[in-house]
Order: C-alpha cells, then structure tokens, then sequence
C-alpha cells in the first residue's frame, strides 16, 4: 500500500526507519568473515539524514539523527560528535536543495544522494585525521562511501512512499 494521500504517520517515516538502522548497524558490525572478508558496514543513517527532509523538513529529523550519530559514534568508537555533524550537516544539504530534488529524474535523485554520501565521508575523514593524528585508510573509507552510496534504491523507496504524504511541504 502506498503512503500517498495518507496521513504522513511519524511511527513510518521516523521511527521504524530509525529503529531499524541502528538495528541494521549492530547486525552488520558483528564478527563474521566470509572468504576472509567482514561483512560491509555502510552507514545507514546517511539514508534517513538525506530522505527525511526531501519527505517533510520537521525538527524531529535532526533530534533523532542527533541520536542516532551519538550513538554510531560510540558504537564505532569514533571522536564524540563525528557522525552526528555528519548526519546533520547531509540533513541540511538535503535540506536546502529539496525544492531542486522533489520532481526530478531518477539519476538526479541518485547524484545528490552520493554527493551527500561523499560529503558527509569527507567530514568524517577529516575529523577522524585531526582526532587520531593518523589518515584513516582511503581503501577502507572508499569500500564505505560505495556500501553506503548502494543504499540509494532505500533513499528513493523512502521518498517515493511518503513524499506526498503532507501536501504543506510540496
């Protein structure tokens, strides 16, 4: 069933998307070598940091992504702060070119997505430089920014469903 002409409900928007980031997040960050492989870990928040305010701009968005960075910043051990000025920052770019996103082709949408990605990848790898005193590796960080960026059929599957969800935003 789609979520146009329904009532846009934050339980589907929000928070089961959230929920089931973090969840994501914990489940791929486990133990397990295939072919002497671990398992990818992109960063699934990025999803949510640039669907939500293509879907409806709301001061809930950035409180939970707040959160969820705080949370991926302990999770991974990353400097305090990192993936929370991360999401929000892919947030407000989101944000601000939504009116030049809402409408266009397919490979629009997919080319503001992985700018997003390479973006908030960039800011990581900065913050995560000037923490530690030491580059992080570009093969490692690059495997990421591909894992995340393949999440976009997510991003779009999330606009698509509840873009029309609030008709004040349009």
């Amino acid at each position: 069933m789609s979520g146009r002409n329904q009532p846009l409900q934050p339980w589907g928007w929000l928070v089961a998307p959230a929920v089931l980031s973090v969840v994501l997040t914990i489940i791929l960050a486990a133990p397990v070598r295939l072919f002497g492989f671990g398992l990818p870990e992109p960063v699934f928040p990025l999803v949510l940091a640039f669907a939500w305010p293509v879907i409806r701009p709301s001061v809930f968005g950035p409180i939970v992504l707040l959160a969820i960075g705080l949370f991926l910043d302990f999770f991974w051990g990353g400097a305090l702060g990192m993936w929370a000025l991360c999401l929000m920052l892919v947030y407000f770019v989101a944000l601000v070119v939504r009116n030049l996103i809402l409408g266009q082709d397919q490979t629009v949408l997919a080319g503001w997505y992985v700018a997003a990605v390479a973006f908030a990848f960039f800011i990581a790898y900065l913050i995560s430089a000037l923490d530690t005193h030491v580059a992080p590796s570009l093969l490692a960080v690059l495997l990421q920014v591909v894992f995340t960026a393949a999440l976009f059929p997510i991003a779009r599957l999330m606009i698509e469903r509840f873009e029309d969800g609030d008709p004040r935003f349009r």
